[in-house]
């Protein structure tokens, strides 16, 4: 936090301020309160020493499936912690996710699972709903097997799962928000490929809220969209978003640095609101990142997993 706030000047601050709800200044994630519980999970031994990554495997139809785990510094089995599920683009890794996220510098339990090598070239994983997934491969059934997992062996919020991915990943959010939405509380899509596959027929049986980031520049999965690849353009897929959870009001898009634009759906049902950070110029990138997470321009002018958690937080399944 101290790096970010010294390249940041005072006016990104406060434009910070206004995006997130939270003052920068004093992370509104450093006083999260986590419930006391009695649930089996919470009576197990840690599979890992609080503060570390490390892999893990479960079956899921049939097929060994790998995922690396995060326990928060604090973690401890006398209270429900939030879990965060990370989903990495096609040919990525959970452990690239990792590094260029930030993501396991929050105060949750952070699950980076690893898809599946699917069709085309160059032999890369990938996630159900887009066209090049591996054909037979149920990646919703394997994201419940693995909470299933995770609640049986850590001290886990049930009300407070969240998912948040990138590219392709971030497209398997939004197919994950149709169909488990009484697992997921709420989605982070940053730079989502929302092909066709990831949203057809969607029939959520709750409003989930959405945070949404996108850079204007990119260059993989264009900002205007992709028609020849069934892409939708970012406000479309939005306001379809919005449509879907209820909301009413779409506020004045804002500014709240020299290349960021908020746009907010508000009046959403049951609290269930959409919000979309806009980079200007910016690439196929995770803002914030310190490493290389894709091509083109990475904005500092704000660190997504700080942004998405201050969102993320105040939802939970009631």
């Amino acid at each position: 936090m101290k790096r970010a706030l010294s390249r940041t000047a005072a006016s990104v601050i406060a434009g910070l301020t206004l995006l997130t709800g939270a003052s920068l200044t004093s992370p509104s994630y450093a006083t999260t309160s986590y419930a006391k519980t009695t649930a089996p999970g919470c009576r197990q031994d840690s599979p890992q020493p609080p503060g570390t990554t490390a892999p893990h495997t479960l079956t899921s139809g049939g097929l060994a499936r790998t995922y690396q785990l995060h326990l928060p510094k604090g973690y401890s089995g006398d209270r429900q912690w939030p879990v965060v599920l990370a989903f990495h683009g096609r040919g990525n890794t959970g452990s690239g996710t990792e590094e260029f996220s930030k993501l396991s510098t929050l105060p949750a339990i952070v699950a980076y699972p690893e898809g599946v090598v699917g069709t085309g070239d160059g032999q890369r994983q990938a996630w159900q709903g887009a066209p090049y997934a591996a054909p037979g491969v149920d990646d919703v059934a394997f994201t419940g097997d693995l909470l299933d997992s995770l609640q049986a062996q850590l001290c886990v919020d049930e009300r407070r799962v969240y998912a948040t991915g990138k590219s392709n990943g971030a497209g398997f959010t939004a197919l994950l928000a149709c169909r488990m939405a009484d697992r997921i509380a709420a989605i982070a899509p940053v730079a989502g490929a929302f092909y066709p596959g990831t949203g057809e027929n969607c029939r959520p049986s709750r409003p989930v809220p959405v945070i949404d980031f996108h850079g204007t520049g990119d260059a993989t999965i264009p900002y205007g969209g992709d028609p020849d690849r069934g892409l939708p353009a970012l406000h479309d897929w939005l306001t379809a978003r919005a449509a879907l959870n209820g909301c009413r009001t779409r506020t004045p898009d804002r500014a709240t640095a020299p290349d960021i634009t908020e746009s907010r759906w508000t009046g959403c049902k049951d609290g269930a609101e959409v919000r979309h950070v806009a980079v200007t110029d910016g690439g196929h990138t995770w803002p914030g990142a310190d490493s290389y997470s894709g091509g083109g321009k990475t904005t500092q002018s704000i660190e997504a997993h700080e942004v998405l958690w201050n969102f993320l937080r105040r939802h939970h399944l009631r």
